[in-house]
């Protein structure tokens, strides 16, 4: 398979950024060497541990409140179901705008999303109704946050270091989904979940502290056009790129595959299993230690060519994995299947954001990354209703092994057709 194709007359540019003069580090964490991404990494991994303590405990809160599975539910749906309905227009905000000063108000305003959160929780106001509308709007900021914070990574580093930094910006994620649910366990049993709210909301402070200190070069957007044709042009182009069309179809279906996996595990970890919250917990840290190392062995390459087979094989392994999941007999046996789906799962999304990446004009960034966080994160909440309906009629297996079957059959559809495009 080859490398991802530009259109004719289309070049990928990136303006200089500033390096580091220290030829010390390692090979597997080279886009540290640029002076932004480093900044950026620093801000990350402070602020997505908090995001992930927010993340708990704000479930956490609404199981104390209400004792709804539902509620649960609806809150996650209401959190990311904005990042689907908005996501074109985050990212052409992102190709109208500079997007460094985007980030930093998402960034800001998620931070007083939190302190909200916090205030209501520590003053005993908190009812149910403020956690579900505050979800609401932080899936309306996300919209914006997400497409412009994937477009800016190309700003930060360079064309050879990006999948680099894709990678280890999926590695600190993963880390952070592993560290942060662990420490804000421990806070919420020995303060309450009000001040995991407050210190997510700090943590903010981090990030943007870093993003003010970067030195980017000027954003200068292409002459501007009606908003509404602006915004068509993006779907046309994504249409219109074969390569782009594949990824984003390929990334859609995976989505979808990947829904019963996370939404019915707590269901595989208590009934099936008999594990409990602390089973859970184990599969949990497992698939991120899976994910982790996944994106890792990743950000060792230095070139995006062959990203589509390792979307494949990822797509293909991934699916394997949830059907042996599926019909599991052992929780020993799935644990260590666990850490397979972590390693395969990160490394197609990784290989998926770079291949895009590299295959569109920067004028476009914005709005093609923005269909990107739709499909990765946006459908998500479709996929969570699927599953829920399938397991309810079928049993949590089927369901699962489900998932696993539409990975398998969306990979080989994804490698038949970049063997037509390449025989073509």
């Amino acid at each position: 398979m080859g490398s991802p194709q530009l259109p004719a007359g289309e070049v990928l540019t990136a303006a200089p950024v500033p390096l580091s003069p220290d030829r010390r580090i390692p090979h597997t964490f080279r886009a540290l060497r640029h002076r932004n991404f480093r900044l950026f990494i620093s801000g990350q991994i402070v602020s997505l541990v908090g995001t992930w303590m927010q993340n708990v405990a704000q479930a956490w809160l609404v199981y104390r409140l209400t004792h709804s599975e539902w509620l649960l539910g609806t809150t996650w749906f209401c959190s990311q179901i904005a990042v689907f309905a908005l996501g074109p227009l985050g990212g052409l905000i992102c190709d109208r705008y500079p997007r460094q000063k985007v980030v930093v108000l998402t960034q800001t305003l998620s931070m007083f999303q939190a302190f909200a959160l916090a205030a209501l929780t520590l003053t005993g106001k908190i009812q149910v109704w403020h956690v579900l509308a505050l979800a609401v709007a932080l899936g309306v900021i996300n919209a914006f946050d997400m497409p412009g914070r994937q477009a800016l990574v190309i700003q930060m580093t360079s064309q050879e270091d990006l999948i680099n930094a894709i990678s280890l910006n999926s590695a600190v994620f993963n880390a952070a989904r592993v560290i942060g649910p662990g420490v804000a366990g421990l806070v919420v049993s020995a303060v309450g979940e009000g001040s995991c709210f407050l210190l997510n909301g700090i943590s903010f402070l981090a990030v943007i502290f870093c993003l003010l200190a970067m030195r980017l070069p000027k954003f200068e957007p292409h002459p501007p056009a009606p908003v509404l044709q602006h915004l068509v042009d993006g779907f046309r182009y994504a249409a219109n790129h074969r390569l782009v069309r594949s990824v984003l179809a390929l990334m859609a279906a995976a989505t979808v595959a990947g829904m019963p996996a996370f939404v019915l595990m707590p269901f595989f970890a208590d009934d099936i299993f008999h594990r409990g919250s602390k089973g859970l917990g184990y599969l949990m840290g497992a698939m991120g230690i899976g994910a982790v190392t996944g994106t890792l062995v990743l950000a060792r390459r230095t070139r995006p060519g062959g990203l589509e087979r390792v979307m494949v094989v990822s797509g293909l392994t991934t699916g394997a994995a949830y059907v042996c999941f599926a019909f599991s007999p052992s929780f020993y046996l799935s644990l260590a299947i666990m850490p397979v789906i972590g390693y395969s799962v990160m490394r197609q999304m990784a290989s998926a954001n770079t291949t895009i990446q590299t295959a569109i004009p920067d004028h476009y960034r914005g709005r093609i990354m923005a269909l990107y966080a739709m499909t990765v994160v946006g459908l998500g909440p479709f996929g969570s209703l699927a599953a829920g309906g399938i397991a309810s009629h079928f049993g949590a297996r089927i369901a699962l092994a489900c998932g696993g079957m539409l990975a398998i059959a969306a990979s080989s559809i994804f490698a038949w057709s970049q063997r037509r495009l390449s025989a073509g």
